[in-house]
């Protein structure tokens, strides 16, 4: 096939090639280790300068498969694969910072992102600067320092669906000489691909829609392949220097456009692990096949419970880029494809948090968990959950009110669900 295939047909095919007899469904290699005929062949493996298998904690035929259709989807030129998606955020950063090292993140990210970025990276060295991703540019770039290595934000915000304007965080970034990383894993490929919009590097956390069935918690990271790491030789040598680990083989003369990914498997992953097992890659991979078909019908049915909320007298505020007077609806039509952003909704209730923790208990269809972006309807308050370790003060500069219900929309019949959050208001 010569010309770009559709996004649809990735999620189907991209990936695993089958030759002539071999399965047509991704075989899981659940091995450890591969053979080799003699200890030279091994050698230039541990040398990079042979591909091949030969330990999975580096490597695996199944998960190389799947990220490279994740890398596809994105329209990157590399990915791989983490345990988590923590891992994801964690080895994004940690592959171009290290102690002495600064990056300037937004404030409305994920908790548990921001406390890693905040709290845990700082013991490694490696300082933060949060910022208001709406704020103007002048006031973002204020943040950066001589030492700033790069700017990460979420393309939609967990949890309070802040919709991030790619293009001007790119300008910022690349004004500063350092690479844009965002978090696509609430819009996905299927509604919003950051490269085209001028993003050096994409993570997600795979065990939300690409996964889409709350069976297999991992990561991904796609490269772009478009960051000049070598024009900015001097702030990232652990790209551009030789790796004494390696014999003093440089990534960015070595593997190109594929340096970043190929320093990140061959590095970090080496020494910290956090590789995902070759099942849960085929776990993946079996919902990457309908990934397309359940985003559509996510915000589709999200749509219809924005609108529902929008109409309810007990409501007292709502945030879903799909409706006309949403902050984000311009931003949203903009980036996203047919404007559709992601299944969740946020809102809050008339009577403040009480009411709101009330009104979840008596959800008998839509269940609390701690989960997100799964195809059954669950629902979390993220001030008593997944933003607890978080002080009022930071709860409200990440724009998450003592209030906000986080309704992650399945893709269960829309009227069911409707139904399950009327009787919920009315009890």
């Amino acid at each position: 096939m010569n010309r770009k295939r559709h996004i649809e047909t990735s999620c189907v095919q991209a990936g695993w090639n089958p030759k002539n007899g071999e399965p047509r469904v991704l075989p899981i290699y659940q091995s450890t280790t591969f053979k080799y005929d003699t200890s030279e062949e091994m050698g230039k493996l541990f040398d990079l300068e042979k591909e091949g298998y030969f330990y999975t904690r580096l490597q695996n035929p199944t998960n190389d498969c799947v990220a490279a259709k994740i890398a596809e989807l994105e329209g990157g030129v590399a990915a791989m694969l983490t345990s988590s998606g923590q891992a994801a955020s964690f080895y994004s950063v940690f592959n171009i910072c290290e102690a002495g090292d600064h990056f300037v993140t937004t404030s409305q990210i994920y908790g548990g992102t921001y406390n890693l970025f905040g709290v845990t990276m700082k013991k490694l060295g490696i300082d933060s600067t949060f910022v208001d991703e709406n704020s103007d540019e002048e006031e973002i770039s204020a943040a950066f320092r001589p030492n700033t290595k790069a700017l990460f934000a979420e393309t939609i915000s967990n949890p309070t669906l802040a919709v991030l304007d790619i293009e001007k965080f790119a300008r910022i970034a690349h004004e500063h000489g350092v690479p844009l990383i965002v978090d696509n894993t609430f819009a996905t490929p299927i509604n919003c691909r950051p490269f085209e919009f001028g993003a050096d590097i994409v993570i997600h956390s795979t065990t939300k829609y690409m996964d889409g069935h709350a069976t297999s918690v991992g990561g991904a990271i796609v490269d772009s392949g478009n960051f000049d790491w070598e024009k900015y030789g001097d702030k990232y040598k652990g790209l551009t220097e030789p790796d004494p680990s390696y014999h003093g083989l440089a990534y960015t003369r070595a593997f190109g456009k594929k340096a970043y990914i190929t320093k990140a498997t061959a590095q970090l992953m080496r020494d910290l692990g956090s590789i995902p097992s070759p099942h849960n890659a085929f776990l993946l991979n079996l919902g990457l096949e309908t990934l397309h078909l359940r985003m559509l019908r996510h915000c589709e049915n999200a749509q219809k419970v924005a609108e529902y909320l929008k109409g309810n007298p007990k409501v007292a505020w709502i945030n879903y880029s799909g409706l006309p007077y949403d902050r984000y609806h311009a931003l949203a039509q903009k980036q996203f494809d047919g404007g559709r952003s992601c299944g969740v909704v946020t809102f809050g209730l008339k009577g403040g948090r009480d009411v709101s923790i009330k009104f979840m208990d008596n959800l008998k269809l839509c269940v609390i968990a701690t989960h997100v972006a799964d195809c059954r309807t669950c629902v979390l308050h993220p001030a008593s959950h997944t933003h607890r370790q978080l002080t009022d003060e930071q709860l409200l500069e990440a724009g998450i009110q003592p209030d906000l219900i986080r309704f992650s929309v399945g893709i269960e019949n829309a009227e069911d669900i409707i139904a399950d959050i009327d009787q919920a208001l009315k009890a």
